[in-house]
């Protein structure tokens, strides 16, 4: 076997300047993605903020407080629960969507605040869907339709046909113009046929109070009413969700029952800032996952009325795209605007 010996070509003056500047680019490019890279390999190396966009007790707060402990655990660093509420959310999501897209501040919100509020509130002072990466599901909240046990209905069908019998003489309370409840009684409405008035009042509480009280004979409500319902103080027509509630297995979705297709619930959720590394918004969706399928944490996240809500972060973007989409509709159709 023999080599053949050639002489070297010199390679042409431009082509040569075409090459030296494509190797320039492609070690700037290298160089530019090395902090990320870095950052995103060393993450986290400090605490991380999980800002809740709701009061101290809310359904939000309760599903950062299930997930801070133990993921602070996982994460090896510190996790801090900070609670700004205010305007249906906004001034907490807000602070998130202005902050650094390095990973240590991030939202934990009620998923009305990105599927329900900005239909209704269209002048914001940042985008919910551009200013933001969804991270992981926490919960998603069942919503359940109740009533008290001396109404003329025993179950929902009988309900139904009371209220068409009886047009605008059933009112429902809800925790203010514009929250999910109140959109779930206007989606009832609208499926069904139905002519009821709307009560609304600032907060869950007063609202089961008055429902309680006999001063109205409907509320759409989701936590705040399991412990009434196992106590028998309250009745629980059917669910709004897609699917069964696991505490109430027993009681049919609406969707079963003829309201094809009615789906009221919304995901409480983890958020970060756009532009967040992909790596970090990966890191963060696996660890939660994993604190999700842990028997005591999804116990916390049901107390509330909610459902554990695993998935990937492609897959919370679908469910809150979604939501949105259904949401816009119904809200635009029956003119719902927020208090």
């Amino acid at each position: 076997m023999s080599f053949e010996t050639t002489t070297p070509q010199r390679t042409p003056v431009r082509r040569r300047f075409a090459l030296h500047a494509a190797a320039i680019a492609l070690t700037a490019s290298f160089a530019a993605l090395a902090p990320a890279m870095s950052m995103a390999q060393a993450w986290p190396s400090k605490p991380v903020r999980l800002i809740v966009n709701f009061p101290p007790g809310s359904s939000p707060d309760v599903v950062a407080r299930a997930i801070g402990t133990p993921l602070s655990q996982a994460l090896g660093q510190p996790v801090v629960i900070d609670n700004r509420a205010g305007a249906s959310g906004l001034i907490g999501a807000e602070a998130v969507a202005k902050s650094a897209p390095d990973g240590y501040t991030l939202l934990v919100s009620a998923g009305s605040s990105f599927t329900m509020v900005p239909h209704m509130m269209p002048k914001m002072s940042f985008d919910p869907v551009k200013d933001f990466v969804p991270v992981a599901g926490i919960g998603r909240i069942d919503i359940f339709l109740v009533t008290r046990n001396d109404q003329p209905y025993a179950n929902f069908q009988e309900f139904v046909k009371y209220a068409k019998s009886n047009p605008g003489k059933l009112s429902y309370s809800s925790a203010g113009n514009g929250t999910s409840p109140h959109i779930a009684g206007e989606m009832l409405k609208a499926m069904a046929g139905l002519h009821t008035v709307h009560i609304p009042y600032r907060g869950t509480t007063p609202a089961l109070q008055d429902l309680l009280a006999g001063n109205v004979n409907y509320s759409f409500d989701s936590g705040a009413s399991v412990t009434h319902i196992k106590s028998g103080k309250l009745k629980l027509l059917a669910t709004a969700g897609t699917k069964r509630s696991s505490q109430f297995p027993e009681t049919p979705t609406m969707d079963e029952l003829g309201l094809k297709g009615f789906d009221a619930g919304t995901t409480h959720g983890l958020f970060a800032p756009a532009g967040t590394p992909k790596e970090v918004v990966d890191r963060v969706n696996a660890e939660v996952n994993k604190l999700l399928a842990n028997p005591q944490i999804a116990q916390q996240i049901r107390a509330i009325g909610a459902e554990p809500a695993l998935g990937t972060p492609a897959e919370f973007r679908a469910s809150m795209v979604a939501d949105s989409d259904r949401y816009a509709a119904v809200i635009k159709a029956r003119a719902i605007r927020p208090d």
